[in-house]
């Protein structure tokens, strides 16, 4: 239950970081929409053997939560559940691809290990990016910004109530946690074999909230239009912070400033 609880409190505090007073917070929604998205597109165009090529990125993610008096405990924490993934996906290139790449003290270092260390640096470089713009946008004004950019409404609708009801269903999880271990005081978990019966239940459990959710946005008038927050007009100052990181982000791309650093400095 205590796991459960703290999954809710993780929720919150990255939804409690988007009430900040910065200057990144008072940014316009779709500025920083445009600066992730570009962000995002620019590190994963990256080659997967040009590691390199991706470090002056860091910068922009180490700047935004500096600028945003982003803690970095809460989005390590959350950055730590998308690794395991990427760390699966890439370990299988250090088995495949064996070529050398250079040496290092005597070490040869293939191209497998490479291209591990670069999907491993651009899931870090990714997921950061939208964690500080999660952390510094609310979802109401983001999900405006979506159906202004010709999203439609049935899909952001229901990407709003899946984020704001996915609380819910957890709460309704640690509430059938807690009956479980009521009723099986020895176990310290959910055994496999009620482990079907469970999930069935929470299934169920979940369709009869979400029914008296329903019923009960009907009675407060909802007629299927979601009312997001309206975000101030896309000005000058917002026009020019977008353009000028999205230049920087191409400049970096087409140029390698590790590479130029390193040949000034005799390396």
């Amino acid at each position: 239950m205590s796991k459960i609880i703290t999954s809710l409190n993780n929720m919150r505090a990255l939804e409690e970081l988007t009430d900040g007073d910065t200057m990144i917070h008072r940014l316009h929604p779709m500025a920083k929409m445009i600066t992730t998205f570009s962000y995002l597109v620019v590190v994963i165009s990256f080659d997967q053997y040009d590691l390199s090529g991706l470090i002056p990125l860091t910068l922009y993610p180490v700047l935004m939560m500096a600028l945003s008096e982003t803690p970095y405990k809460p989005l390590l924490s959350r950055l730590i559940i998308a690794l395991p993934f990427s760390f699966f996906a890439g370990l299988s290139n250090i088995f495949i691809v064996r070529g050398i790449a250079f040496d290092v003290l005597g070490i040869a270092v293939s191209y497998g290990v490479i291209s591990f260390a670069s999907i491993i640096f651009k899931t870090v470089l990714t997921v950061m990016a939208v964690l500080i713009l999660a952390a510094t946008t609310p979802i109401t004004k983001v999900a405006h910004e979506l159906i202004r950019c010709g999203v439609p409404k049935i899909f952001v609708i229901q990407m709003m109530l899946t984020y704001r009801y996915i609380s819910v269903l957890i709460e309704e999880t640690g509430s059938m946690i807690t009956a479980y271990h009521l009723r099986s005081p020895k176990q310290s978990g959910i055994s496999m074999g009620h482990m079907g019966t469970f999930a069935g239940q929470l299934l169920l459990r979940s369709f009869d909230k979400a029914d008296r959710i329903y019923h009960a946005m009907k009675c407060r008038g909802f007629n299927g239009e979601y009312r997001f927050a309206v975000s101030n007009p896309f000005n000058i100052a917002a026009f020019g912070y977008s353009i000028i990181l999205t230049a920087l982000f191409l400049c970096l791309r087409l140029v390698n400033v590790s590479v130029m650093m390193g040949n000034l400095l005799g390396y």
